[in-house]
C-alpha cells in the first residue's frame, strides 16, 4: 500500500490515499506532502529524458509503476502566432491526459486497485483505459451517449467497459459517482475513482507540463501560458508545477495563466476579455464543456494569483482557428484551437502586449476522428 495521504485545503481534514475520493465537506483532496527538491536546478542537458515524466520524480508524490514513454513533448516556434507551441497532442493516446493517466494508474497500482472508474467525454477516458490496460487493471469508463464514435471505439479496443449515459455531461459524472459510491471499497476489490477532475494523482501528472517547459527553456518561464480550460486539468496542473519550481528555486517567477473556454460553458469568463456572455453555445469544443468544474475555487485562485484572464471562444471562431492551425501543420482537435483563438483575443484587448513571451498548449490530436 502507498504511504501517500491526502488533505483537504478547505477544512484541513486528512485521509489515507485508499480512503474517500473527496473530503466529507465536499471539497476536492490533494496530496498532504507537497515537498520540493532541496538541491538546485540541474543542467537541463543532464536530465535523463528517456525517463519521460519521471525525469521529475523528485517533484512527484507517485512512484513510476506504469509508463508508455509519455513526456517531453516538442516545444516549437509558431511565428504566425508570435508564440511557442508545446505539442501535447503527440502522446501515446493523442492528448495531454496521458500525463495524468500515467500518475493516476501508478497510484492505483501502489494501492493494489483491481478496477478503476472514470467519466470522460473522450480524451481522459481513453488515457485512463489505455494505461489501465498497460497495467493489467480493469477499467470502466462512463461517457456521454452522443460522444464521438471514434473516441468510443478507441476506448473499447483497450478492453475497458464503456457505459453510455443519456443526458448532459454532468449526468455522466453523476452516474459515474453513483457507481463508485455503491461499490465496495477499492481495498476490497471495488471501484477506485480515477477521475481527471477529482483525483490528486492526475494533477500531479499534469504539473509535469510546467516542469518540462521550464527545462526546455533552460529554467526560464514565459510571461504567459495559454491553455484550454474546462475542469482545469492542465491549467491547474501547470499552475502547481510552476509554483513548485519557484519554491524549489529552480525558476524565478510564475507566468500569467490565461484560459480559453467554450461559449455557453464559461464559468471563469473575464468580462473585460469577451465583453459579455451573449454568444451561443460552442458545440465544437467538447473537451471543455464544463459548467461546474470540480476544483472551481482552486482554478480561481490560480487565475487571481497570476493576474490571469479567461476568454470564451465561440464555435465559428473555433472552427476557423482549427483550419488555420492545420494549414500551418498543427493537426489538433477543436478544443485545442480555442487556446490559439483566445491568444488573439487577449492581444486585441490589451491583456497581452505584442512583446510578451507566450507559450500555448496544443492539447489534443485532430487525427482521432
Amino acid at each position: 500500500m502507498s504511504e501517500a495521504s491526502y488533505r483537504c485545503d478547505d477544512c484541513g481534514a486528512e485521509y489515507p490515499a485508499d480512503g474517500p475520493w473527496r473530503c466529507d465537506c465536499g471539497h476536492a483532496l490533494d496530496y498532504a506532502d507537497r515537498s520540493v527538491p532541496d538541491a538546485g536546478a540541474p543542467d537541463p542537458l543532464s536530465l535523463d529524458r528517456g525517463r519521460g515524466l519521471w525525469t521529475f520524480d523528485a517533484f512527484l508524490p507517485v512512484e513510476r509503476r506504469v509508463t508508455l514513454g509519455e513526456g517531453w513533448t516538442p516545444l516549437v516556434d509558431a511565428p504566425s502566432w508570435d508564440a511557442q507551441f508545446k505539442l501535447e497532442y503527440l502522446f501515446p493516446t493523442g492528448s495531454f491526459k496521458d500525463r495524468g493517466a500515467a500518475t493516476t494508474v501508478s497510484q492505483a497500482l501502489a494501492l493494489g486497485v483491481d478496477r478503476v472508474v472514470e467519466d470522460s467525454s473522450g480524451n481522459a477516458g481513453l488515457a485512463i483505459a489505455t494505461y489501465a490496460a498497460r497495467a493489467g487493471i480493469d477499467a470502466e469508463i462512463y461517457v456521454p451517449a452522443d460522444a464521438k464514435a471514434g473516441k468510443l471505439r478507441a476506448i473499447e479496443r483497450t478492453g475497458a467497459d464503456v457505459v453510455r449515459v443519456e443526458g448532459s455531461r454532468a449526468d455522466v459524472t453523476d452516474a459515474c459517482i453513483a457507481a463508485v459510491e455503491s461499490s465496495p471499497p477499492a481495498s476490497e476489490g471495488g471501484a477506485w475513482y480515477a477521475s481527471h477532475a477529482w483525483n490528486p494523482a492526475f494533477f500531479a501528472g499534469t504539473a509535469t507540463w510546467a516542469l518540462e517547459l521550464a527545462a526546455q527553456r533552460e529554467w526560464t518561464v514565459p510571461d504567459a501560458v495559454v491553455t484550454p480550460l474546462g475542469h482545469g486539468t492542465l491549467f491547474l496542473g501547470a499552475y502547481r508545477g510552476f509554483r513548485a519550481l519557484e519554491r524549489a528555486g529552480w525558476t524565478d517567477d510564475v507566468p500569467r495563466l490565461l484560459g480559453a473556454q467554450a461559449t455557453g460553458y464559461a464559468p471563469f469568463e473575464t468580462a473585460d476579455v469577451t465583453g459579455g456572455s451573449e454568444e451561443p453555445t460552442n458545440d465544437e469544443a467538447a473537451g471543455i464543456q464544463i459548467r461546474e468544474p470540480a476544483r472551481a475555487d482552486q482554478i480561481r485562485q490560480a487565475i487571481e494569483g497570476t493576474d490571469g484572464a479567461v476568454a470564451a471562444v465561440d464555435a465559428a471562431v473555433t472552427a476557423a482557428e482549427r483550419d488555420r492551425l492545420a494549414e500551418a501543420g498543427f493537426h489538433v482537435e477543436p478544443t485545442s484551437a480555442t487556446a490559439t483563438a483566445a491568444l488573439s483575443r487577449f492581444r486585441e484587448d490589451g491583456i497581452l502586449d505584442d512583446s510578451d513571451d507566450v507559450v500555448v498548449a496544443l492539447t489534443g490530436s485532430g487525427l482521432k476522428g
